[in-house]
């Protein structure tokens, strides 16, 4: 190796130290945010790879994907929460990779207009659907009942917009009469 490579080989590196890439993956320790346009308008969330790394890296894979474009809330609960990503306009169920390890027990609490991955009973089984909470929901923290559900960020802007979406009228199902359809989430 020539001394002038080895040089720019070193410059590299200390780039990379100093601006925190992580060359594993697309997500850094420094938060995220996404943009999710809505039929009812814009919500800005803040995401916390730091706190929930497998799990900020899955949504934003979704993301990068354009898998949310097009999708609904499906499941729209006033006083517990609002739920999407999921489904199509029509109704249809949405393909998901592989679900991801849950990490539920990471200091963040389901509290009002934090984010959640949506699971089934089985814990390490959250793919694509997320759920933002409209009201502090303590039962929903890791070990209160069960291993919880993973908090992975937050609202920081379009509260109202979450707010509306939970005032939608449902059908007994808790799915909306109205598709309230999320147009397209990215990254900002």
């Amino acid at each position: 190796m020539n001394r002038k490579f080895f040089m720019l080989l070193i410059i590299a590196l200390i780039v990379i130290v100093i601006t925190g890439y992580k060359m594993t993956g697309n997500v850094t320790k420094e938060n995220s945010r996404v943009l999710i346009k809505t039929s009812l308008g814009d919500i800005t969330m803040e995401l916390y790879p730091d706190k929930a790394p497998i799990t900020v890296e899955n949504f934003l894979i979704y993301v990068d994907e354009k898998a949310y474009d097009g999708t609904i809330f499906h499941r729209v609960i006033d006083g517990f929460m609002i739920q999407g990503g999921g489904f199509t306009t029509e109704g249809k169920e949405k393909e998901t990779h592989d679900p991801i390890t849950l990490e539920s027990n990471n200091g963040l609490k389901n509290e009002k207009y934090t984010v959640a991955m949506a699971r089934t009973t089985v814990p390490d089984s959250a793919t694509n659907q997320f759920f933002i909470n409209v009201e502090n929901n303590d039962f929903l923290n890791y070990g209160v009942r069960d291993d919880g559900y993973a908090v992975f960020g937050k609202v920081i802007e379009g509260q109202d917009v979450v707010d509306k979406i939970a005032k939608v009228q449902t059908n007994s199902a808790a799915m909306p009469l109205k598709n309230v359809v999320i147009e397209k989430i990215e990254r900002v």
